[in-house]
């Protein structure tokens, strides 16, 4: 109640002080978008992005108060240094008002539409993805109020910082048409990893992060046929939307290639999207994984032959294209 009471006062403010110079800036037509399944490198691939000062991603503090982040930083600062962790629960990926964040949390709170009302209110004893056919407001007038939330807090970040945005959100993995309508120069990369190492840690993760926001006694983590059926969803729709994209917008990449050569991988996203690679990158992107191999340590899991057998059986056409024929 004190936090909705406080955003409340600074999003008047901000209205106020800012309002008039926000509708007066263009929508960004060409942000960047990064997609792909729940832990296939999608977090690595924003940080990378966040080294270039000629590209801006939304900060966690940014998507935890959408409304007022333009007027408030100064007073939530504080705040938020005593409450936050430094690493994320379900791996040791450092955390940080300013640090990359997705932006999900945004448009849930901005357009009281997200997938994640139902990890937070899980309706039933299954798993709240399971059945999800689009991430999308079922209706025209939520699908309107939705694009209208959506647009009007991509102008305020290109407001903020003028230059081009860069969107990591596995949930816009299902909505790659619509952010093609509204933004007519989009381009997307998507970023893919063997199921072996996917299917295992998007379940470690789930279990951590329903035990953590969900707020009543339903709902439950996935099992392998669980996430084999989601990843198995989420990367027919990419394939198929993808192909609705001008090619000059679209590039798709490996994790396993980015982590073994991280700069060669980002010249060759930059060389196929247009965007132009600054020389000093290299060095960034050198320093910044030379870090991450000292202080982070991935997690790891064990799939019996079993559970191979069923990730090979119901996602072998995707195991097929990604891995065998690329």
């Amino acid at each position: 109640m004190q936090s909705a009471f406080w955003t409340g006062i600074f999003s008047i403010i901000e209205k106020k002080r800012y309002g008039k110079k926000i509708l007066e800036t263009p929508i960004p037509e060409d942000p960047v978008f990064i997609i792909g399944h729940w832990r296939t490198g999608t977090t690595l691939l924003h940080q990378l992005l966040n080294l270039d000062p000629n590209l801006a991603t939304p900060t966690l503090f940014q998507v935890a108060e959408p409304e007022c982040f333009l007027s408030s930083g100064y007073y939530y600062r504080p705040v938020f240094r005593m409450i936050l962790p430094k690493h994320r629960p379900m791996d040791n990926v450092r955390m940080g008002m300013d640090e990359p964040q997705e932006d999900e949390y945004a448009i849930f709170r901005l357009t009281d539409y997200s997938p994640l009302e139902g990890l937070v209110f899980p309706k039933n004893s299954g798993f709240f993805l399971t059945g999800a056919t689009s991430f999308l407001p079922p209706d025209e007038p939520g699908q309107k109020r939705w694009n209208e939330a959506l647009l009007s807090y991509y102008r305020k970040l290109h407001f903020h910082y003028g230059k081009t945005l860069v969107s990591k959100n596995p949930f816009n993995s299902l909505r790659i048409r619509e952010l093609a309508t509204l933004f007519p120069k989009a381009r997307f990369i998507h970023i893919y990893r063997h199921p072996y190492d996917v299917i295992p840690s998007a379940i470690n993760m789930w279990k951590i992060v329903l035990s953590q926001n969900r707020l009543n006694n339903k709902g439950s983590v996935p099992g392998i046929p669980e996430a084999i059926v989601i990843f198995d969803k989420v990367l027919t729709t990419i394939r198929q939307d993808l192909q609705t994209i001008p090619a000059e917008n679209v590039v798709e990449i490996k994790f396993e290639h980015l982590e073994a050569d991280p700069a060669g991988q980002m010249q060759m996203i930059y060389s196929k999207l247009g965007l132009p690679f600054r020389e000093d990158l290299t060095l960034k992107i050198k320093a910044y994984t030379d870090d991450l191999k000292k202080n982070y340590r991935k997690n790891e899991f064990f799939l019996t032959e079993e559970e191979k057998h069923q990730i090979d059986l119901g996602l072998k056409h995707h195991i097929h294209f990604y891995y065998e024929d690329h």
